[in-house]
């Protein structure tokens, strides 16, 4: 059987299936070693010249560049209770997954645990008109984790997994795909493509009849602000999650992927750039970014919620002249566009520098720019500071995680042998919750050469 993705559901997955001898597996991937997944090229800290990015795909997927943070919690990075139609089962698949990640070197120190912080901060934030998600967490590190992925493909091979990295999927058909264009006959087929795959899978499911809706999406910026600021959140919570209904409208806002000490990073698409964050265990910058996004779902007439993220992402990049946006919060709420001098003025100094300052207000419409200025001034009062002049926002920070393909309790599409895991499928939004929904897949496909 084929896997497409090495990412967290591809890699899961395989390590499922290799427990069964019968079933030979091969996992395909885009993109290269993790090791080698360092772009070809770097102008002042930008990324030049890859189509994708080698941060966005390769072994261990988007999440092997990232921060490297599992969230051990079943409802977070999409709800597993609603695949297993249980919670204790659901609670038992996060639990695997972390055990794995600690077999192959994951640090035993949890983050998160029930404590009197926990509770002051949860009684802080509700003070403030604002929810704090408490989770059990265990931090990695950007830097250790190609050693962990490296150990899992090791493992994987040695039980007998072919990986074909550098090997892009052209076409998916029934019972085959293309690469580079020789076509591989297999029986079961696990989509597993990632977010950074999600555009071309929805057209290869489309084609193939597969079932499938658009889903809701998040918008925002990445914020970074002193560490001194946010330090006695992520003290009580290494990545803590926040969510606010804004006052003018109502709308969802959430924290994600919190850097403590860490940098903004560029995402490099093939038509439009992104921002994330990412930090290290050994290494330390003067500041703390997360993610502030707003929740957005289309209803009929259109739906199309890729394509609304997508022209936002076109258009930032575009005012950017290709670079992301840089603006300070106090530039933001006065109605005025950040300049490097004006940037320089302020007392956060950017990690990433390959960015145009610029206006947010010109790339995302009135309601999303408002939301995050409330939820900012909201979160200012569980944390002060947040809300300052100084603060800066990098934009964009689109999740388009929009496609979520139908799949039944097997993880199986309508189209037989067809199985889909992951970020890509819509069916998860992060590492944990995208191994665990490889697991269930991986499960899926033993029953069903078994029956």
């Amino acid at each position: 059987m084929l896997i497409i993705g090495a990412g967290p559901a591809g890699l899961f997955a395989a390590h499922e299936l290799s427990k069964n001898s019968k079933l030979s597996v091969t996992v395909l991937d885009w993109g290269r070693e993790i090791e080698k997944r360092t772009c070809p090229a770097f102008e002042d800290g930008k990324c030049i010249g890859c189509k994708p990015c080698h941060i966005m795909c390769g072994l261990g997927g988007a999440g092997g560049m990232s921060s490297g943070i599992l969230n051990l919690r079943y409802d977070i990075g999409g709800d597993l209770s609603e695949l297993t139609k249980s919670v204790s089962k659901a609670e038992k698949l996060v639990k695997e997954v972390d055990d794995i990640f600690v077999e192959h070197g994951a640090p035993k120190e949890i983050h998160g645990e029930e404590s009197e912080e926990v509770e002051a901060l949860t009684r802080r934030a509700a003070a403030a008109g604002v929810r704090f998600i408490p989770i059990l967490q265990r931090h990695i590190g950007s830097e250790y984790l190609p050693d962990i992925i490296n150990s899992i493909r090791n493992k994987l091979e040695k039980q007998g997994v072919k990986f074909m990295l550098n090997s892009k999927v052209e076409q998916i058909g029934k019972g085959e795909v293309t690469v580079k264009g020789k076509r591989i006959h297999t029986k079961c087929i696990l989509a597993a493509t990632g977010r950074v795959g999600a555009d071309w899978f929805a057209e290869q499911a489309r084609n193939l009849g597969v079932n499938l809706t658009h889903g809701p999406i998040d918008v925002g910026v990445r914020v970074e602000v002193p560490a001194v600021v946010y330090e006695p959140v992520v003290k009580v919570n290494r990545d803590p999650k926040f969510h606010i209904r804004t006052k003018t409208f109502d709308d969802f806002v959430r924290t994600f992927c919190t850097n403590a000490m860490g940098w903004v990073m560029e995402e490099r698409y093939d038509d439009h750039v992104g921002v994330n964050g990412q930090s290290l265990r050994a290494k330390k910058s003067q500041n703390t970014n997360f993610a502030l996004l707003v929740h957005i779902g289309l209803t009929l007439p259109v739906t199309n919620t890729t394509a609304y993220g997508q022209s936002l992402a076109y258009l930032a990049t575009t005012i950017g002249g290709g670079r992301p946006l840089l603006q300070r919060l106090g530039d933001l709420r006065g109605g005025r566009r950040s300049t490097w001098e004006r940037v320089g003025r302020g007392h956060v100094k950017p990690t990433l520098r390959s960015v145009t300052p610029g206006d947010i207000s010109m790339a995302m419409p009135g309601r999303i720019v408002t939301d995050i200025i409330e939820g900012l001034e909201c979160l200012d009062k569980v944390s002060p500071g947040v809300a300052e002049d100084s603060t800066l926002l990098y934009a964009p920070e689109v999740k388009l995680y929009a496609m979520q393909i139908h799949v039944d309790e097997n993880m199986e599409t309508n189209v037989p042998n067809l199985f889909v895991a992951g970020d890509g499928a819509g069916l998860s939004r992060g590492i944990v919750a995208a191994a665990a929904t490889g697991l269930l897949a991986a499960r899926g496909i033993i029953a069903k050469s078994k029956a």
